[in-house]
């Protein structure tokens, strides 16, 4: 059946009442989710590859994060400077990014533009050339985009915690790679990590905005449905264990920058709405504990906050703060005082209603944007297979209890999982063997 024929919504999956959502499978095994938006004059598209950081092997390390950025250095009809102009001609915006399990390429235009950006992402996505002076001179592009990281702190420090915590596993790795990886880069090794990993089935299209279904598929189907691959290889992944401790990296910096945290969920786990309110609690937002005890009350940080971080089989609960010498420690402990305070005495119901409110909140406004409904609906299929309608998540919410907050804390926040990384003026035999008793 071809794509203009199917016109059935997604299988199981639980649809609004205005049947706005919608996914289909393209013959060649590329899936397609999307969710109209009527009121909006914009269209934002995206194209998921299930592949990222975390499944290069060992000599890879940096090729997925590279190979994203080779996409737009020409084509076999279009230079780099004309993607730049024709995206520009047409008001939108044309981007990508790596992570440490997808690589996502993304336009947003105004809808009449739709069939434009579609035919300039296809172009980019099937017919790059990746020649062999763009890969000499991206390489050197990427060389400075090190030296970005090393020279922003809190970008550091959260790298350097990532790979003490999962020490060793391919989660734990920088997405940029190392220096040495990157030069030792070539065309071949990329067009052989393209072939492996870049499969149909591997790839969702996400869409979101003002747009007609039938037209929509028309596109997608003459621009991504006809493609086909040698079957690729690919690898396994293997859940990562944490690894407590401390870790500190001397560096002649004003302030002391650390990441404290645990093990976090996986994006599948039943708790999940559980662990998305206890990081509200603890540091989401500015009425959040870690906010008013360690900023608002005694003013010894600019920036503080807490963060999940969710993955197919794994996941991070880390805190990230910045402070003077003077006052580092004291941040720390009083970090780890207000952790322990919600293990072993939970939080009140209006604190918790509280923290569903601002949740509720944050989730309908980023509802307003299409980009955010488009990477919405991509990770849904990505990592539950559904569309996750909102009074779902809303229930989800809505079913979190102080005891619940106050046994996951307790089941994260273990003696054996907590790490704590520092950035700054301070050395490991500066740091107290008891700082991280919780």
């Amino acid at each position: 059946m071809g794509a203009s024929e199917h016109l059935s919504v997604c299988v199981g999956a639980r649809v609004p009442t205005d049947k706005m959502y919608r996914k289909h499978v393209l013959d060649n095994g590329v899936r397609v989710v999307a969710e109209k938006m009527a009121s909006v004059k914009s269209v934002s598209v995206g194209v998921w590859v299930n592949v990222g950081s975390r499944d290069e092997q060992d000599r890879e390390q940096g090729l997925s994060h590279f190979l994203e950025h080779m996409f737009f250095k020409g084509t076999r009809t279009r230079s780099s400077q004309d993607i730049a102009k024709e995206i520009d001609a047409l008001g939108g915006e044309l981007n990508a990014f790596t992570s440490r399990e997808t690589t996502t390429f993304y336009t947003k235009v105004l809808d009449e533009e739709l069939p434009k950006a579609v035919s300039l992402m296809s172009d980019i996505f099937h017919h790059s050339l990746f020649q062999n002076r763009e890969i000499a001179k991206e390489k050197q592009v990427v060389m400075e985009e090190f030296k970005m990281v090393e020279d922003d702190p809190e970008d550091l420090v959260h790298d350097l915690y990532t790979q003490s915590i999962w020490k060793g596993h391919p989660l734990g790795r920088s997405i940029l790679g190392t220096r040495e990886s990157v030069e030792s880069l070539n065309r071949k090794a990329i067009l052989e990590f393209l072939t492996r990993h870049y499969q149909p089935g591997q790839i969702i299209i996400s869409v979101a905005g003002n747009f007609e279904w039938l037209t929509l598929l028309k596109l997608l189907d003459r621009s991504f449905g006809r493609f086909t691959s040698p079957n690729g290889h690919f690898p396994i992944r293997l859940a990562p264990q944490a690894q407590g401790g401390i870790v500190a990296k001397k560096k002649p910096l004003n302030q002391i920058h650390f990441c404290l945290g645990t093990q976090g969920l996986a994006q599948e786990h039943p708790d999940r709405y559980v662990a998305y309110t206890l990081n509200t609690l603890l540091g989401g937002g500015v009425s959040s504990r870690l906010f008013q005890q360690i900023r608002e009350n005694r003013g010894w940080v600019y920036s503080i906050y807490s963060v999940l971080s969710s993955f197919k089989d794994a996941g991070l609960f880390s805190v990230y703060a910045a402070t003077s010498h003077e006052t580092a420690f004291k941040a720390i402990r009083l970090a780890l005082k207000e952790i322990k305070q919600i293990k072993q005495k939970g939080v009140s119901t209006a604190e918790l209603d509280k923290a569903k409110g601002h949740m509720k909140g944050s989730l309908m406004l980023s509802l307003e944007s299409t980009n955010s409904r488009m990477s919405r609906l991509a990770k849904d299929e990505i990592y539950f297979g559904r569309y996750i309608p909102l009074d779902e998540i809303l229930k989800g919410i809505d079913r979190v209890t102080p005891g619940r907050i106050r046994r996951l804390a307790k089941d994260l926040f273990h003696p054996e999982y907590l790490t704590l990384t520092t950035l700054g003026p301070l050395s490991k035999k500066d740091l107290p063997d008891d700082l991280l008793r919780c």
